[in-house]
Order: structure tokens, then sequence, then C-alpha cells
């Protein structure tokens, strides 16, 4: 217990300085708008429940359901959205949709597969899909007739995956919608006093199937919510935010992003002030940032599918299919901006997963058990960006990671350290070698590449410490 405690402090007094590096250029601002339900922390979060999120950087995704069943399509025709939203589809009959849970029964589902095969792509904490907007429950839940014990399947799902996800080492947070499609007392906006009435039923429907999966799974990280767009929902930004304490309370150190709030002026993610609400910022859905400036000190989150956009899973991925170089591209340039990145997977209804899925996984787990060093406990490295790829700086420390996605047809990698850095070594972390930088100037240098021909990304670490370089050579300045 004693070195559990010291890791979190020193995790925690890591991350601090971290924050303070990348927040040193912002200004104190003023807030001009006087809020009772706007953000209630400036800054981030520097505690060790919020500094293991951040240092984890790889997450998956899971989104599972009934919705596997139809696959993304109904009578011969193909629906062209998210697999997950078919229920709302003119097509798809409601009445048809809401009786697929007679059908669902994932005989091959396997929980010890499935964590496996996240480990091995080296995902450090999953997202799992508790019930979408069609309501479905993956538990039992005692305030819901519509979950998986109705089904043919009757067992809990949701338990034995997070058992084997934490006996493989993964934290695992759960997806909840705030939006419910089955329930009668869900109303999208509110109009009239009976859908007063209703909404006020619903939310504690809400509050209680929220409490009920805290208590039945007391291991979860924290909670990622969606379906909050709703006037019905970000109009009461009293309740939002009561219940975001209220489940704190219930289990201190949950990690929650900013989809879940709204102030009482209807704003999300960010408050009529600009503050974030929640731990971190969520807005980064199937994009990323393009510069540390776009995340204004925020912790953030990516999630991101494998298509353009299916999360479900669909029988018909449709347009550009994103390739384990490309994703492996997006999550070091999450990790080089301060941020974690998450990939979608859309088992099918029978709980096995679509060939290319497990090919993906498989490929991005060969490349980060060798490099995954470089990402795990990263962080923004304040050096200047080059055309090569991403720096990413070991959280708390003087070593930088090079993660090189282009090589110049020179082969010549072009480094510039900040001021007052020292460069003290080099080392190709691929077979470990020692590789020689050539000084070009002041406190530039060109590291060399013999094999100009690599099939997949390459990482260079920097051994850096602070203090004048050496490397002055004779060279005179210019006169200007």
């Amino acid at each position: 217990m004693r070195n559990k405690m010291i890791t979190g402090l020193l995790a925690a007094a890591c991350c601090t300085l971290m924050l303070q590096a990348t927040a040193q250029d912002q200004q104190p601002r003023q807030d001009t708008i006087a809020l009772k339900h706007g953000a209630h922390r400036i800054g981030n979060r520097t505690d060790a429940d919020m500094a293991r999120w951040r240092s984890l950087r790889f997450g998956q995704f899971i989104h599972w359901g009934l919705y596997a069943i139809p696959a993304g399509e109904w009578n011969g025709k193909t629906y062209n959205g998210a697999a997950e939203w078919i229920r709302s589809w003119k097509e798809m009959p409601h009445e048809a949709y809401d009786q697929l849970y007679k059908q669902f029964n994932p005989v091959n589902f396997n929980p010890q597969q499935w964590a496996a095969q996240a480990k091995a792509m080296g995902a450090k904490y999953m997202i799992i899909t508790t019930k979408h907007h069609d309501g479905f429950c993956l538990w039992p839940s005692k305030y819901s007739k519509y979950t998986i014990a109705a089904s043919p399947w009757k067992k809990d799902l949701l338990g034995p995956m997070i058992d084997a996800y934490n006996k493989a080492g993964i934290d695992v947070h759960l997806y909840f919608s705030i939006i419910d499609w089955n329930h009668p007392d869900y109303r999208a906006s509110l109009k009239n006093a009976a859908d007063s009435a209703a909404g006020k039923r619903f939310q504690v429907f809400v509050k209680n199937q929220l409490a009920e999966l805290l208590q039945r799974y007391p291991t979860v990280k924290g909670f990622w919510f969606d379906g909050t767009w709703d006037d019905s929902w970000k109009n009461d930004g009293a309740f939002s935010d009561e219940l975001e304490q209220y489940l704190q309370s219930l289990h201190p150190g949950l990690v929650m992003g900013s989809r879940l709030r709204a102030d009482e002026k209807g704003a999300r993610h960010f408050d009529s002030n600009g503050r974030l609400m929640g731990d971190y910022e969520q807005g980064w859905e199937r994009k990323l940032p393009a510069t540390i400036a776009d995340v204004h000190g925020n912790d953030w989150e990516a999630v991101m599918t494998v298509p353009e956009n299916q999360w479900g899973y669909h029988a018909k991925w449709m347009g550009h299919v994103k390739t384990v170089n490309e994703i492996l591209e997006m999550l070091v340039k999450s990790v080089s901006l301060n941020g974690n990145f998450v990939l979608n997977f859309g088992p099918k209804a029978d709980g096995t997963y679509r060939t290319e899925e497990q090919q993906l996984a498989a490929g991005i787990g060969e490349w980060m058990k060798v490099n995954g060093v470089a990402v795990y406990d990263g962080a923004y490295a304040g050096f200047e960006k080059q055309d090569w790829g991403y720096y990413i700086r070991k959280a708390g420390t003087d070593s930088v990671y090079m993660v090189v996605f282009n090589i110049p047809v020179s082969g010549s990698l072009r480094v510039k350290l900040p001021a007052r850095t020292a460069l003290t070594g080099v080392t190709m972390l691929q077979g470990n070698t020692a590789l020689t930088p050539e000084w070009v100037g002041r406190n530039e240098y060109f590291i060399h590449l013999q094999n100009r021909q690599t099939a997949s990304p390459v990482v260079i670490l920097l051994k850096t410490e602070k203090g004048e370089n050496k490397d002055k050579g004779n060279v005179e300045k210019a006169k200007t």
C-alpha cells in the first residue's frame, strides 16, 4: 500500500510539472459571467487517478449491442449511417428493432480473448457501451426490463468483460447514453407540463442506473457519456452538475469527460466563460487538433473509427478504411499534443471481431511491442515540429522520442533543440543502436538514417539535459 501511495504521489507530481510547463504561457483571465453550474475547477486535475488516466494514452472503444444484428442493413437495403443509429432510419420500423433483443445470443463471446487482443494491441484502457441510444442494457439492470437478462443469452455481459480486462491489466471505463429510445419517460425536449414531469422521472432513472453500475462494477475508472445534446438535458445544467458530484461521491477519483455537463445557460463542454467542464475535453471525435495551441492546455481525448463513421458492427464498411500506419500516426500525434487516443471496434452479434479489425489490432500491436515506450506516459516535448514526424517527451524527464513517419529523400532528420538544452545521446529504439548526430549550427543537428526504406514508423530516443550545448563550432553569426 505504501509503494502504491508513493507511486501515485510521484505520478501526480510529474503531472503537475508537465501541466505547468505546457501552460506557462497562458495568462490568467477573469470570468465575466456569474455561474452557479459552470466549471468548478480552473486548470487540470493533478491527483493520482487523473495522472494514471493521462499516462495510459492509448485506449480501445467497443460499440456492441442489438444494432450488431441488422448490421446496417434491413430488408435488402443498406443504411449509410453509423450502424447503432439504424433504429432512427425511416426504413427500419421501431417495432421490428425493439424485438431484436429476442435474437441477441452472442454464443462466441469470449471476454478473455477480447482482453488478450486489446492487450496485444497495446491498449491500456477500454470503454464499453453499457447501453446505447436504443436503451438496451448489456447488464441485468433492476431498473429496466430491456436488458441482456431478457435475451436468449440471459447472463450479464459486462461483469465477465470487466473482470477479463482488469486481469489483463487494462482499465475499464463505461460508456452510457443519456438518450434512451426505449424508456417511456425519455424526451428530447420538454414542451409542456407532462413532458416536464416525465423528464424528472427520467432523471431519477438515469441516476439510479449510473449508481447501479458503480455498485455492481466497483473497479471501473470512469464514465464516458453520450447523447447529452438534446434540449431536455442541456437546459437543466443544475441536474447534470448535481449528477456529476453525486457520482464522484459514490466513487472518488472517477474520471469523466466534458460530454456530461451543461451550465445553466445551456453551454456544453465549456461553460459560458469558456472554462472546461469535466476532467478532459471530449470534442475530438474522428478528428485531431493541429497544434498544441488548439487544446488550450486542457487534457483531451480523441476517439477514432476505422472507416469514416462506423462504430457498431456494420456488414459493409464504406469509404476509406484506415491502415495500421495511419492509426499509429494519429496515436502518436495525439500523445505529442498531450492527448489520449482511443480506437473503436464493433464486434459482431455473435461476439466475434471482423477479420479486418483483428488484423489491424495485430499490426498495431507489433509496432507497440517495441515502440510503446514512446507512447505511454508521453507528453508534449516543447520542440519545434519538423516535417518528418513528431516529438514525444517522457513525462517528467529529459528523454524525448522522435517518431518518424516521413523520412526525407536525403535520409537526414533535422532536430532543433529548445534554448538552453544540450543533446547527450541519440539511440535508435529498434535494435538499441547508437547514432552519431551531425551538428549543423546553434542548437540544430542532423540525424542521418542509413536505411531510408521502412514499412513502419521509426523511433529515435534523444537524451537531453538542461544547459548550453557544447557543440558550438566556429561558425560566425550572421550580421543583419
